[in-house]
């Protein structure tokens, strides 16, 4: 009997895991789709081709190269437009809110701020903005992998799809 309860909580609790990753992973989307949201406004006032949306396009998947500046200068931008900047690093209240205005609770948006701010620091010393956003970017990206919370590429078309 005590085994059977043991396999019982240990599904409950398996389950509940699987629903905190894909919750997050579905925040996540959500994020992407109201970043994203400014994607137009910045393409023209850069003046980038459209080369920059294959990179925005693929962006969540592990295995494509971010190397172009471009994606970082757009990211930098976005995120102006956003208004989550405060000078050339993110401003972690806004950031949060930003989060928060997604779907995430306390402790997602909190975790958020952290990993974009571990990658701020690990990237300091690029002088280029461009470069050091696209270099934070791409931290991201790993972290979020790590924590399983990356948006799947079907719910990523989806938003695509539902957005055009």
């Amino acid at each position: 009997m005590a085994n059977a309860r043991w396999r019982f909580v240990s599904v409950v609790y398996a389950l509940y895991l699987t629903s905190a990753v894909l919750g997050s992973q579905d925040l996540m989307a959500k994020m992407t789709k109201g970043f994203t949201r400014v994607v137009d406004d910045c393409k023209t006032e850069l003046n980038v081709g459209d080369h920059i949306m294959q990179d925005m396009y693929n962006y969540w998947r592990e295995d494509y190269q971010l190397i172009n500046r471009d994606m970082g200068c757009m990211l930098l931008c976005m995120a102006k437009k956003l208004d989550l900047m405060d000078d050339q690093t993110m401003h972690h209240g806004k950031t949060e809110d930003f989060a928060k205005s997604h779907g995430a609770d306390d402790d997602v948006a909190k975790k958020l701020v952290s990993v974009i701010h571990e990658c701020e620091q690990q990237h300091t010393g690029i002088a280029d903005d461009c470069m050091r956003v696209l270099e934070v970017a791409k931290c991201f990206r790993t972290k979020i992998h790590e924590l399983k919370w990356a948006p799947s590429m079907e719910v990523i078309m989806e938003e695509v799809m539902t957005a055009v």
